[in-house]
């Protein structure tokens, strides 16, 4: 069935965000006396959330509730203030956003960034996309792979799941739109390996942003 929706992921997918997730994981860290990680090892802490983000952070002894409000209460003010430092869009993208626009695809982004960062963004990278809907992590509400988020953005855009295709680079991905019920494109540029996606069954595979368009279109 053709598409009318393509829900995007946003870190590893739409933007590489590692830099200035890793800068300001590192300065939270360093501010609470726990060693810091190359930006390198950082891919490997994303994907469920930033609460996760702290705890694999830290150091195995470390991970307690406290410790991870305690890098939380550095990393938000600095975060929010540096997100679209080093944060830029993979290739190809703003002109596959275009594209799907202009093809009359509606486009929505759901994401385990907490949601005020998710929202400034989207805004600040692609100011020229009518975006259906933009959600992150909000409180109360379950994160990836469960698929809340995706329900969510159905009741603010009105089409069936046949008609909806979730893009993302990520199993927290994959596992996300099996779990809603809709198709996947697993994109390779992001922060997980290849095989990570191919175990979690993906409708589609996608190496570059062209190939989104003409799997879409």
């Amino acid at each position: 069935m053709p598409k009318h929706l393509a829900i995007f992921d946003l870190d590893g997918t739409l933007l590489n965000t590692i830099a200035d997730l890793a800068t300001a994981t590192n300065q939270a860290l360093d501010a609470c006396g726990f060693p810091t990680h190359p930006i390198e090892a950082y891919p490997f802490f994303v994907g469920n959330g930033i609460n996760k983000l702290f705890e694999r952070a830290l150091p195995a002894e470390a991970r307690t509730e406290e410790n991870v409000l305690r890098i939380r209460a550095h990393f938000l003010p600095y975060y929010d203030e540096h997100n679209a430092d080093l944060s830029r869009p993979y290739p190809g993208i703003p002109q596959l956003l275009e594209n799907l626009q202009a093809a009359g695809i509606q486009v929505a982004v759901a994401s385990n960034k907490y949601h005020r960062a998710t929202e400034k963004l989207i805004r600040h990278y692609f100011p020229t996309i009518r975006f259906a809907a933009i959600l992150g992590q909000r409180e109360g509400v379950p994160i990836k792979p469960h698929p809340q988020i995706v329900e969510d953005i159905l009741t603010l855009v009105p089409v069936s799941k046949e008609e909806v295709i979730y893009i993302g680079d990520s199993g927290v991905d994959m596992q996300t739109a099996l779990n809603a019920g809709v198709e996947s494109i697993g994109v390779t540029w992001g922060f997980r390996p290849r095989e990570e996606l191919l175990q979690n069954s993906p409708t589609h595979l996608a190496d570059t942003a062209k190939e989104i368009e003409n799997i879409i279109l």
